[in-house]
């Protein structure tokens, strides 16, 4: 029945309320190849056993956790949320965790245009940071390779990554091309992260790392790409207007920025992920948003760019726009 279905996706946030609350306690990563009582749980998380033993066998009912003889294990898919898991989830399900109260206040926003309980990430402490850039690697890992073998960089020699995060692009893009190199740009207490990871993937010695902010500061120069990753959804039309003329600065003549973002049909309701997470920067941000292509190609026609083209479509946030600094520009 169709009020089955409402009620049923009404009724989602139960479960993911129980997922949320057993990565924060971080249940998975302390059952990550053993096995644990209930009591033996509280006593080492120092919690109520009988609220426990509920939040447990709730993890069971949804297949992640086993119980067998009243001890509990990882179920294969609960291991995904281990800390020690090679491809661990975790850090995306700490970051939405970290949602659930912005979110909270989605219907005082909608009734007075702002959020009261909105807190940029930046603002949230190096824990929440950490989070929300080990979240950004998390979902940026596959796809990053993905768009990496579906763009054509063969023309580009220097990468610009603004707001590159770890580098999760900027590792796709130059493994994809071995003459490439890059300027990875973020915000100074990134930069760390960054080296760390581009480090372990034996990629420092071709990416300068460039600490600051691009609200405030200019982008460095001498790269023919410029590449905005899940940026342009953070700021409203005005400050993406003021991001791509720094873009158009800093590029040589010729140069090509690419977004990677959701890009909403001219109707704005598809993809359904897009309006979603429209609704997510409505709570989050002071301006952000989804945007058309046509509002991506007017604001980059207003900051000096030519030829906007939409060059891949999807619906995973990884539609791709395209536009061209002149060659005598």
């Amino acid at each position: 029945m169709i009020e089955g279905e409402v009620l049923g996706d009404v009724r989602g946030f139960l479960k993911s309320r129980v997922v949320l609350t057993a990565a924060e306690l971080d249940l998975f990563t302390r059952l990550d190849g053993k096995s644990a009582t209930a009591a033996d749980l509280a006593r080492e998380l120092e919690c109520d056993k009988r609220c426990l033993t509920r939040l447990l066998d709730c993890l069971v009912a949804v297949h992640l956790l086993d119980k067998e003889d009243g001890a509990y294990r990882n179920t294969k898919r609960g291991g995904l949320l281990s800390s020690g898991h090679p491809e661990t989830e975790l850090p995306m399900v700490l970051h939405l965790n970290g949602l659930w109260e912005t979110w909270s206040g989605l219907t005082e926003t909608i009734i007075t245009g702002t959020n009261p309980k909105k807190k940029p990430v930046t603002e949230r402490g190096k824990e929440s940071l950490q989070a929300f850039i080990d979240a950004m690697h998390v979902v940026g890992r596959t796809l990053s390779k993905e768009i990496a073998d579906s763009y054509n960089l063969a023309p580009f020699k220097r990468l610009l990554d603004i707001g590159g995060a770890t580098g999760t692009y900027t590792i796709a893009f130059l493994e994809k091309n071995p003459e490439m190199t890059a300027v990875l740009f973020d915000l100074p207490d990134v930069i760390p992260l960054a080296e760390k990871r581009l480090r372990a993937e034996g990629l420092l010695g071709r990416v300068e790392l460039v600490a600051g902010d691009f609200y405030q500061d200019e982008l460095p120069d001498g790269c023919d790409i410029a590449l905005l990753s899940a940026i342009i959804h953070q700021n409203s039309p005005e400050e993406n207007v003021d991001l791509y003329r720094k873009i158009h600065r800093a590029l040589v003549p010729g140069g090509m920025v690419l977004i990677r973002d959701h890009v909403m049909d001219s109707a704005r309701t598809y993809p359904p992920q897009g309006t979603l997470f429209a609704i997510n920067m409505l709570v989050n941000t002071k301006g952000g948003d989804t945007y058309t292509f046509d509002e991506i190609r007017n604001t980059l026609e207003t900051a000096g760019f030519e030829k906007p083209q939409m060059v891949r479509t999807g619906e995973r946030m990884d539609c791709l726009v395209e536009a061209r600094k002149a060659v005598n520009g």
